[in-house]
């Protein structure tokens, strides 16, 4: 009989309660599926008074998460209290240190001090699974460690969070206002109570860090990445969007550029055709694009209990299995060193949307600006919103007139001189919007 894999489990929130409850009810599946069987050994979690519904007869109890990383009763490690630093990172160091494997949910470690622990658990001979760290029960880090291992990686994009999809999906189908979306997500729960973290785009940038890493054999680097948020993004953009065939979400992306790995997140226009574009609500997706396959796309719960459990368990299987793959799919000697793009040399399509004054040479003005830029025009949209016409249908004097320009490729530095340019002129009432456009 091979002895079980013994788990010590470090937070026993929403997350770890439910890992305890599915490994409990998978026992016989688990056992069957990994030539052994899993047992929770001993635990830890900030109360231990608190009713949790969780039957913990004869389970230990630890004081902390580092005794319960360096108990010795304990073979694998998995840390779900979360947090960049303490006390998570010195409890997960101890088992490394010790040889022990370790599973844990969270991004916000990885992405600061991954290569540092992905160094320890390659020195002592441990496995660090962070599946359900990107994208919960979306299978996405095992795809590139392992199914890709082979295919070289050009570019991966994703909707990585699922509080920023929700509002859009919502002020889309709805026509509301971002402020009226987001309270309904914090009222729902998808959305903390200080939403800053999410919908300005940091949560995206942590996870599209690592993936960058995996993809591009990268070192981890979240302040290599661009960060833009959704809070600027109005109704009218979303119903524009519609009307020109596209759908607004906020991506993480990073890309094979002539100058480097390009990595940027923010608001983009995606063709309604596209895989990505169908994905609605608190779900999350990734397309990965390689060399000599068409784009792959998975798809899938990328929050939640549940789902961040069946990650868990999936990587606490791999460890049962025994299993060792390099965390970041290649030694951390062969990591390359990433540098943040310059987001001037970006080069794509672009959605503007001016106020233009209703003045004699405004369109000319705009024109010329544009063109001084060598950015050509694929459409533009005049629009005369209610309460812009007199009686007569004739629109209103000195009432600002929505202008919605749509570019062929031209670069970030081009559309930012011609709109300063624009600005300076006084043609326009307000910042322009932009938003950026990525093809399939």
């Amino acid at each position: 009989m091979v002895a079980p894999l013994k788990l010590g489990i470090a937070g026993l929130g929403t997350v770890g309660a439910e890992l305890f409850r599915l490994i409990a009810r998978q026992d016989k599946v688990l056992a069957a599926r990994c030539g052994r069987s899993v047992r929770v050994v001993a635990v830890t979690a900030r109360s231990k008074a608190k009713k949790r519904g969780l039957d913990l007869r004869g389970v230990a109890w630890a004081k902390s998460p580092l005794a319960l990383a360096t108990d010795p009763e304990v073979d694998c490690f998995v840390e779900l209290i979360g947090g960049a630093d303490e006390p998570a990172l010195s409890a997960i160091e101890a088992a490394l240190g010790l040889g022990k494997s370790v599973v844990t949910a969270n991004k916000a470690l990885i992405a600061k001090h991954g290569l540092r622990l992905a160094g320890l658990a390659e020195q002592h001979g441990g496995a660090l699974n962070y599946e359900a760290a990107v994208g919960a029960a979306i299978p996405v880090i095992k795809t590139l460690r392992e199914g890709l291992a082979g295919t070289e990686i050009n570019r991966i994009y994703g909707i990585l969070n699922g509080t920023c999809n929700y509002i859009l999906t919502r002020m889309e189908q709805e026509g509301l206002s971002f402020d009226a979306c987001l309270k309904d997500a914090q009222r729902l729960g998808y959305a903390e109570a200080n939403p800053s973290f999410d919908v300005d785009g940091h949560d995206t940038a942590q996870k599209l860090s690592i993936l960058a890493s995996l993809a591009f054999g990268t070192k981890v680097a979240q302040n290599a990445v661009y960060v833009e948020g959704i809070s600027s993004i109005a109704p009218e953009d979303l119903a524009a969007a519609a009307e020109l065939g596209y759908r607004v979400k906020l991506l993480g992306v990073a890309v094979r550029t002539k100058t480097g790995i390009e990595q940027r997140v923010h608001p983009t226009m995606v063709p309604r055709s596209s895989s990505i574009a169908q994905v609605m609500g608190v779900t999350n997706a990734v397309t990965i694009d390689g060399d000599g396959l068409s784009p792959i796309t998975l798809v899938g719960p990328g929050a939640g209990a549940e789902a961040t459990a069946s990650a868990v368990i999936a990587d606490i299987a791999d460890v049962a299995r025994g299993i060792r793959a390099l965390p970041f799919g290649r030694p951390i000697a062969k990591l390359g060193t990433t540098r943040k793009a310059p987001m001037e040399r970006h080069e794509g399509g672009y959605y503007i949307r001016l106020m233009a004054r209703d003045l004699t040479g405004t369109a000319a003005t705009i024109a010329t600006r544009l063109a001084e830029q060598g950015i050509s025009i694929e459409s533009i949209v005049q629009r005369h919103p209610n309460g812009n016409r007199d009686a007569a249908g004739a629109a209103k004097k000195s009432s600002p007139v929505p202008v919605i320009l749509i570019t062929y490729a031209t670069t970030e530095d081009a559309v930012r001189r011609a709109l300063a340019a624009v600005q300076r002129d006084k043609v326009i009432s307000g910042r322009p919007q932009v938003i950026r456009i990525e093809k399939n």
